[in-house]
């Protein structure tokens, strides 16, 4: 695939479930997409059991080449994905839009924080399917 479409996660904070869909689309889709965070407002930084977690379980350290970052320091996108933390995004156009209705791990179990970090994997890959088959 020679055109790769350009992808943002956006969650209120970009500091923890936007974090990890960046990092896990670089990883299992990063022949299908450029991926991208941001957020309506920011945190200081990426929420620690969130770096803690992907180190252990894909082996990721978000914090190496990852930051908070606000939706104007993002390009223009092909693809909007909101976390489900009812984020409207008029600011960013695009073609394809969705919300993944994920719940906020912050505060919550390591289990908890896993099966969001899973569920948001399982996402990334029906996704690039769906763009492969042309959605």
């Amino acid at each position: 695939m020679e055109h790769k479409y350009k992808v943002a996660f956006v969650c209120v904070h970009n500091s923890c479930r936007s974090q990890i869909a960046e990092a896990l689309c670089r990883k299992l889709a990063s022949d299908v997409f450029e991926s991208y965070s941001a957020g309506t407002e920011v945190k200081s930084r990426i929420n620690q059991d969130a770096v803690r977690l992907m180190k252990q379980l894909h082996g990721i350290d978000m914090e190496q080449s990852q930051y908070p970052k606000l939706l104007d320091a993002i390009p223009d996108m092909d693809f909007v994905i909101t976390m489900g933390c009812n984020v409207h995004c008029p600011c960013l156009p695009c073609s394809y839009r969705t919300d993944w209705g994920l719940d906020d791990p912050t505060g919550k179990s390591d289990g908890e924080f896993a099966a969001v970090i899973r569920e948001i994997e399982i996402k990334i890959l029906d996704l690039k399917r769906q763009v492969q088959k042309g959605i």
